[in-house]
Parts: C-alpha cells; sequence; structure tokens
C-alpha cells in the first residue's frame, strides 16, 4: 500500500463492541481513541522510528515501536442527513471517523503516521489524534483491519503485519515466527503422536512473515496419504488462536 489514490476510504465509527484479542477477551472500551496524555506532544516523528522503518529490520523496527506515539487520522463524516422544509439538504449531526483504507485485493489497512509532516504529507485534511501503539493496534483489530500502514505516501512507508499488530495490540514482545518459543511448542504439540512424521524444523520462509514447516516422512506414504496429514496438521495448528496471532502464514516442505 504506497499511495492512497490506490484505495478507497472508508470513514468508520471509532466507537463499537465485539472486536476481542486472540483469547476471544473483548477489547470493549479500549476501542475508543480519544486523546490521552499526549495534550501537549508538539507531534514531531521520533528520528529513530523513522530510521528503522527506513532500513526495514523486522527485529528493529518493533523494538522500538512499542514506546512509540502514533497519529491517526480522523476526519468529519455526517452521521445523519435530514430535508429541511425548503428542500435543502444538510447534515443534521457530525461524527468524526477513523479513515481506513481497503487495498484492491480487498485487505483493510489502517493508516497510522510517526509525526504530523508525514500525516500531512498524506492528507492535510485529516485531523490528528494520538495514540499509544498498543491502543493503535487494538483499533486496527476493531475495525477488522488486516495491516496497519505507516506513514503512507512518505519516503519510509511501511506495513504491519498482522502478527506484529497483534503483538502491539496485545503488549507482548514480537518475535519471528521460527524463531517464537510459543510457536515452536506449538507445532511440537500439533506434532505430537504423529509416528508418520520423524522430525521437523521450523524456517523463515516468503512472503516475509511466513512460518516455514519441514517435515521428515517416513518412506512409503502416498499422494494421498501425505496430503491428508498436511492437512490434519494445518487444521490442528489452526485451532490455536494464539498461534495463528503470530504466524502469518504457513508453507510446508517435506522430505
Amino acid at each position: 500500500m504506497t499511495n492512497r489514490r490506490d484505495h478507497a476510504r472508508h470513514p468508520d465509527r471509532v466507537a463499537g463492541p465485539d472486536a476481542t484479542d486472540s483469547a476471544g477477551t473483548p477489547w470493549g472500551a479500549r476501542r475508543d481513541l480519544s486523546p490521552s496524555g499526549f495534550e501537549t506532544d508538539a507531534g514531531a516523528s521520533d528520528p529513530a522510528v523513522v530510521a528503522a522503518l527506513a532500513e526495514g529490520d523486522d527485529s528493529a523496527v518493533m523494538r522500538l515501536l512499542p514506546t512509540t506515539r502514533f497519529l491517526v487520522a480522523v476526519v468529519a463524516h455526517a452521521d445523519e442527513i435530514v430535508t429541511g422544509a425548503a428542500g435543502l439538504v444538510h447534515d443534521a449531526s457530525v461524527d468524526m471517523a477513523l479513515v481506513t483504507l481497503v487495498a484492491p485485493d480487498g485487505r483493510k489497512a489502517l493508516p497510522a503516521f510517526t509525526g504530523l509532516a508525514e500525516l500531512a504529507a498524506w492528507d492535510a485534511a485529516a485531523r490528528p489524534v494520538p495514540v499509544t501503539a498498543d491502543r493503535l493496534a487494538q483499533a486496527a483489530i476493531a475495525e477488522g483491519c488486516d495491516v496497519i500502514v505507516l506513514n503512507l505516501g512518505s519516503t519510509g512507508a511501511r506495513e504491519l503485519r498482522p502478527s506484529q499488530v497483534w503483538a502491539l495490540a496485545m503488549a507482548r514482545p514480537w518475535q519471528p515466527a521460527d524463531r517464537d518459543p510459543f510457536v515452536a511448542d506449538s507445532v511440537a504439540a500439533a506434532i505430537a503422536g504423529e509416528v508418520r512424521i520423524t522430525a521437523h524444523t521450523l524456517y523463515a520462509a516468503d512472503p516475509p512473515g511466513t512460518l516455514g514447516l519441514a517435515l521428515t516422512l517416513v518412506p512409503g506414504l502416498d499422494r494421498d496419504a501425505v496430503a491428508a496429514l498436511v492437512t490434519a496438521l494445518g487444521e490442528r495448528l489452526a485451532t490455536d488462536g494464539e498461534f495463528r496471532a503470530r504466524v502469518d502464514g504457513l508453507t510446508f516442505r517435506l522430505t
């Protein structure tokens, strides 16, 4: 997602019920994006964060983001439109709406910015609202966004993948899936007792964020048996909400 002209703008209400974390706990009032302790913030970007975004190292970026102040864009949105006695159409009430984007492939994104200059470069008319990283990520999940796009329209624009969004939302450290102990334990538990798998290893696959699972199988399995085994293993892992929140994709390599 590189340019706002590539997307439709979809104002959505900031407040709303029913989104939950990976354990099923509602975000509830955490979806509110009203200012909280940033009233004296001058709105400048943190140079260290901007540099990390430009360099593109996932681990370096995710070490900095939890303590970063972000700006989200809100715009005026007619809450109710009525027709007056003279036949003139006017707004009965106006609400402030969080700006979200929809990419051509259908993914929904929440744009966020590290500073006022970056927000103004994207949309000078948008009103900035400062938020902490966890509240930004919680709002993205509550709005049904797949990703967060940082500094859209500026040099060093970057997309945060779902696993990174969930880590920020839950205020836990992010790790690449192939080096995440929770992921390793989940895979080991899913494979436990499966006599047709003699060994397994995790690796970083493409595209970025994809977990590669290399399986060594007993000899003599036909194609249908292998397909059934891989399908069953994938379904087993998919039932673990926390595993899904830590992995952006899953691929298998068989030997």
